[in-house]
């Protein structure tokens, strides 16, 4: 019964906390403001939302070869339709029970192809290191165009934590950066506790710090290194390629330069990372860095139209994840089992 309770919380508490952030960002804007929202995205040019979303399925099919690369020096040639439902199988858990889609998709691998849980997490995680990395390279070229408007973005961001916009509630938003400043205070000493007087929590870093490294060496033991190379770069134009043709659904975002693009890329996938699938933070950062280059001067933090674009491309994709995860779950649903995902980290003791 408390197991129960238990998956239960994880499950709601991420969804209505993301949802609480769509109402708190849509309650913030004015009358007027919520009409031109909606006037956004009945103007929308939908040609280029699918276009947009042509370049994510194309990223999603990069993705799935590259994974293929870091499996094979392991001893495993894994067929690419397996390693790409997978893929899409972790993409739809992980909308619903967050941070269980790379488990699920080491698991499922596992079962398809037989490669051990703990040598498919390992590579996942390893993916994820190579992911951080091509961030950092996006983020570097993104600061390098935007050195003029420092102090606009600080500006900026700073009304953004008094309430958004001149009709936002600032009350509300620090006391959600001291719930989170908290929060992460009290994980990290529950893991240090965890650390010091929990054998089988030590066990586990253990063995997943020895999953990390063996995935890692897999990037330098592979044969198809320029192969690999080729796909992470190729991913990460596709994701750009995507949040650029969006912008091109709205006049009022088509004529963005470069430096917007990048600048609202990065603060996009921050988004991403920071609330589990980006529910109501991706549109808000995209829309209070896209509103910087539109209209500087505006009194308004987040304008309709930037938010508009951050809510059709954030809105698009996951769709099209939740469509394609689910069909790769009626295709290979048979092999999702978080029991077995379990077992499998257990044997590795």
């Amino acid at each position: 019964m408390k197991s129960k309770i238990v998956a239960t919380l994880k499950l709601i508490l991420p969804l209505g906390f993301g949802f609480f952030l769509v109402w708190l960002f849509y309650d913030a804007l004015c009358d007027d403001q919520k009409k031109d929202l909606f006037a956004a995205f009945s103007e929308a040019n939908y040609f280029w939302v699918f276009l947009a979303l042509g370049f994510a399925f194309l990223s999603h099919v990069s993705r799935a070869y590259r994974w293929k690369f870091l499996l094979h020096p392991l001893g495993y040639k894994v067929k690419f339709w397996n390693a790409y439902h997978a893929l899409m199988i972790g993409y739809v858990v992980n909308i619903v029970f967050p941070r269980a889609g790379e488990a699920s998709r080491a698991g499922v691998v596992a079962k398809t192809e037989g490669v051990p849980f703990q040598k498919g997490f390992g590579t996942i995680i390893a993916e994820r290191a190579v992911d951080v990395v091509m961030l950092g390279v996006v983020s570097v070229v993104a600061l390098g165009l935007q050195f003029d408007k420092i102090d606009l973005f600080q500006d900026k961001i700073a009304a953004f934590n008094e309430g958004m916009s001149v009709c936002g509630n600032g009350t509300v938003f620090a006391v959600l950066g001291s719930v989170v400043k908290y929060a992460i205070i009290i994980g990290v000493v529950g893991v240090l506790v965890l650390f010091v007087f929990n054998k089988g929590f030590r066990v586990k870093i253990k063995n997943f710090i020895s999953g990390l490294l063996e995935g890692l060496l897999a990037i330098f033991k592979t044969d198809y290194k320029l192969q690999f190379v080729g796909h992470s770069v190729f991913v990460w134009v596709m994701y750009i390629a995507n949040f650029t043709a969006c912008l091109y659904a709205l006049d009022a975002t088509s004529y963005l330069g470069w430096d917007a693009i990048l600048a609202g890329f990065v603060a996009g996938t921050v988004g991403m990372v920071l609330v589990q699938g980006g529910i109501g933070v991706y549109p808000a950062f995209v829309g209070l860095i896209l509103s910087i280059y539109m209209g500087g001067e505006s009194s308004s933090v987040i304008l309709p139209d930037a938010l508009a674009i951050g809510w059709i491309n954030w809105t698009s994709q996951t769709a099209m994840m939740i469509v394609l995860g689910l069909i790769s779950l009626g295709v290979n649903g048979k092999n999702v089992s978080f029991k077995e995902n379990e077992s499998a980290a257990e044997d590795t003791k």
